[in-house]
């Protein structure tokens, strides 16, 4: 236990005191940072296709219909309702349970 405990630590402490560190002398518009956004916004973005397309779990038994509308439903109402994240979440687990119940 004690080996995974330091080991996790190490292993994500140390990003994290580099980014503190470097954090403040980076400029916001760098190309760097830019960068580095983009990349994680490209994993998230990778990570719902992969949940869309191919799911597993529960959520494999749900229709690949179900599971558009309810990624729509949430954009919509992200992009209607103020661009709040959590709207948009809210209303796709409205419209993927509400699916899920309907069945």
């Amino acid at each position: 236990f004690l080996f995974i405990l330091v080991g996790g630590w190490l292993a994500t402490d140390v990003w994290r005191f580099l980014g503190v560190y470097l954090g403040d002398r980076l400029s916001e518009a760098s190309d760097l940072l830019v960068l580095v956004r983009a990349l994680a916004t490209a994993l998230v973005a990778a990570v719902i296709g992969n949940l869309i397309a191919v799911p597993s779990g529960a959520l494999a038994e749900t229709s690949l219909a179900l599971r558009l509308a309810a990624v729509a439903a949430g954009f919509a109402a992200y992009m209607l309702l103020g661009r709040k994240v959590i709207v948009g979440i809210i209303a796709s687990e409205a419209v993927l349970l509400g699916g899920i119940l309907a069945t």
